[in-house]
């Protein structure tokens, strides 16, 4: 019969004696009476905190509300839909499409991204993005759930934060001697360098590597720089260029600021958000996205839209209507669109609220151009024009007037694919706006227009036109009350570009491309000529905001020779020349308008005399201080090489001894100067017979 486990314990078998000797001692495991135990939280505190936990993942979740709700023949096309808009983000690792009893989708779908950071820029960036006219996605992190549900019942007042000093945005403007600054790009997104153009030499102020990957813009005002990324665009402000605002639109490649800086539009002609916000209104302090818009059915000029002068209105052309939004709503003006049957182009006037536009001629109807006060929409002049094959509309920068430059034809042929004219010649019609009903001059020409531009300040205008083996150019004065005379009129000329000064008065006549390179600095005063100049295959021309610099460049987009650029004189002087491979661009940093009113700045320029010993006495100082930095250089230079032959005389005297020891003690440092043993010898080789004949 066997026996139960506890009956062996109960009555061991006896052991042997030997048994007994044999027996190893079992080692006691029993802990010492001073032991400690030590917590697996502390003793395993890195280990632990790798552990998984059942909430782990619950971050990496966002949870899209207003989704289209779909039956399983369609569930394949929306998944495709969500994974296009949402993949961009970062790689969806999970997703989970929940359907009801008939099969249809709930409305809401679950996606798993690989990391928190793609989850929360996923929901930073299509909250509340429309996929249709009926469906609005509704984004959250899984975790807002929870965190939702944890506010307590009893408000507590937020616990105040400390104020933060906002950077200068204006810190320019501050510069005690008035110095501008510019921007030059070098490649395709390779570096971006901000200069101060100071005085003997400008000064590097900011130079940055990748700042963009296609090129870089100021803003209207000068207060901001914006740069063009794979995810949108970045503004930089402040005296260290710090990033002020990024707005995020896939391969946003075209942008327009509103006059005063406070929106920006953003186009992207080929990326894809998954809707159609590929043309995009952001308020530019808060980064808020304030209004998007469809692509354009068709091919159109940027900008797409145009900005009143005061921000308070956009517009857009459409097919036979003109729609006017206004601002802050971004909503149309009177909500609907004013229809323009045959409405070709538009422009804002750049000091009031009133916009032009011209209509094409249909059969017996003629073309049009009309003025129309915004936002009460009254036509306050228009003019007919007949035999009008295209127009041109340029204001004067300062609202005075307004050009319409018109396109006539004789003949008209019409076939099924394309309009051809025959007899071309030319109108200007001058609309006086600051007179009386805004009466209207002409003035014809007919030859060929090849540019127009006004004087930006003042009532001049000048013309080139003519064949190009024959171009002329010509300058106009506008008059109260009678027609535009002609002051000056300059033939057979190489130019076919215009660029006036800002301030006024001066002109700078270009021949820009890749032959080109002419240029003539022409003061409209007394057009006298200046200076005559050249530099080969210019690609650009920009004057600096106060008229007093002038710069021509070479892009390397254009050229890939002698491309840099050049600093001249209003005069026409060159001041300086920049060589930079791969130079691509250069702009000027704008600046506002001039507080100043119209009465104290005749009085500056009535009595600029008085300042001219002010002015002199600064470039003294500059020139001195130019020269003292060079002597400051070369004293600098002197004490280095003087410290530098006292530590080899030095030297040499150390290692006498040495030289006496091998040269069996005889002096030999002082023979060159000791008349008693020096020996003169003289050597003479013979080099060259020749023979002259004297007759």
């Amino acid at each position: 019969m066997a026996k139960k486990k506890g009956d062996e314990k109960a009555n061991p078998a006896p052991q042997s004696d030997n048994e007994e000797q044999n027996f190893e001692e079992e080692p006691d495991f029993d802990d010492p009476e001073d032991f400690v135990e030590i917590p697996e939280e502390e003793l395993l505190a890195d280990i632990l905190e790798q552990k998984p936990k059942e909430s782990d993942g619950y971050e990496n979740v966002v949870v899209v509300d207003g989704c289209p709700q779909v039956g399983p023949e369609r569930l394949e096309k929306l998944q495709s839909v969500i994974n296009k808009i949402f993949s961009k983000f970062g790689k969806i690792v999970n997703e989970y499409y929940p359907t009801t009893e008939n099969g249809l989708t709930t409305g809401y779908i679950f996606l798993e991204y690989s990391n928190p950071q793609n989850a929360a820029e996923a929901v930073k960036a299509t909250n509340n993005c429309k996929l249709d006219k009926q469906h609005t996605f509704l984004v959250n992190l899984f975790t807002d759930f929870q965190k939702y549900s944890d506010i307590p019942k009893e408000w507590e007042p937020p616990a105040p934060q400390p104020f933060k000093v906002q950077s200068d945005l204006q810190w320019y403007l501050m510069d005690p001697d008035a110095y501008d600054q510019f921007l030059v790009g070098i490649g395709t997104g390779v570096a971006l360098q901000v200069w101060q153009n100071a005085l003997p030499e400008p000064l590097l102020l900011q130079e940055r590597p990748n700042w963009t990957e296609t090129y870089a813009v100021w803003s209207p005002l000068g207060t901001y720089l914006a740069t063009f990324h794979w995810r949108g665009v970045a503004l930089w402000a402040g005296p260290k260029f710090s990033q002020f605002q990024k707005f995020f639109h896939p391969e946003a490649r075209f942008i327009s600021f509103s006059p005063c800086e406070n929106y920006i539009v953003t186009f992207s002609p080929s990326g894809d958000r998954g809707d159609d916000k590929k043309l995009i209104i952001w308020d530019i302090r808060t980064g808020q996205e304030k209004r998007s818009f469809p692509p354009p059915d068709e091919y159109v000029t940027w900008p797409i839209f145009r900005w009143s002068k005061d921000d308070r209105f956009f517009a857009r052309i459409g097919a036979d209507v003109l729609s006017v939004y206004e601002t802050p709503g971004f909503g149309l003006l009177d909500k609907k669109s004013i229809k323009i049957p045959g409405i070709r182009d538009f422009s804002w006037s750049p000091s009031d609220n009133t916009l032009a536009y011209w209509v094409a001629e249909d059969k017996d109807v003629p073309a049009r151009v009309t003025l129309l006060e915004i936002p009460n929409r009254t036509e306050v002049r228009s003019k007919n024009l007949f035999s009008v094959a295209d127009c041109k509309i340029h204001w004067q920068k300062s609202g005075d007037y307004l050009c319409v430059k018109v396109d006539r034809y004789s003949k008209v042929k019409k076939d099924k694919i394309d309009i051809k004219y025959s007899g071309m010649y030319y109108n200007f019609e001058i609309f006086h706006m600051r007179e009386k009903e805004i009466p209207v001059d002409s003035v014809e020409i007919k030859e060929p227009i090849q540019a127009f531009a006004w004087e930006p300040v003042g009532s001049k205008f000048s013309i080139i036109h003519g064949d190009p083996a024959n171009i002329s150019i010509s300058f106009y004065q506008v008059n109260t009350g009678q027609a535009p005379t002609l002051l000056k009129k300059f033939e057979r000329k190489p130019f076919n570009h215009l660029f006036w000064s800002p301030s006024g008065q001066f002109i700078v006549l270009a021949n820009l491309g890749l032959t080109g390179g002419a240029l003539e600095f022409l003061d409209t005063n007394d057009f006298t000529i200046m200076n005559v100049a050249d530099h080969y295959q210019m690609s650009g021309i920009e004057w600096d905001p106060t008229g007093r610099y002038v710069v021509t460049g070479v892009s390397s987009l254009k050229c890939k020779m002698d491309c840099g650029y050049y600093i001249w004189s209003f005069q026409g002087k060159i001041l300086r020349r920049v060589m930079k491979e791969g130079f691509a661009q250069f702009h000027w940093r704008p600046r506002p308008p001039t507080l100043l009113s119209e009465k104290q700045q005749k009085e500056i320029k009535k009595n600029l005399k008085k300042y001219y010993s002010q002015f002199e006495s600064k470039d003294r100082m500059r020139s001195s201080k130019a020269s003292k930095e060079l002597v400051a250089k070369r004293t600098e230079q002197m004490k280095k090489f003087t410290e530098y032959r006292e530590s080899k005389i030095q030297e040499w005297n150390e290692q006498k001894p040495r030289r006496l020891e091998l040269r069996d003690y005889v002096d030999t440092d002082g023979l060159d100067t000791d008349a008693v043993n020096t020996v003169e010898e003289v050597i003479e080789f013979f080099v060259k017979e020749e023979q002259t004949v004297i007759e």
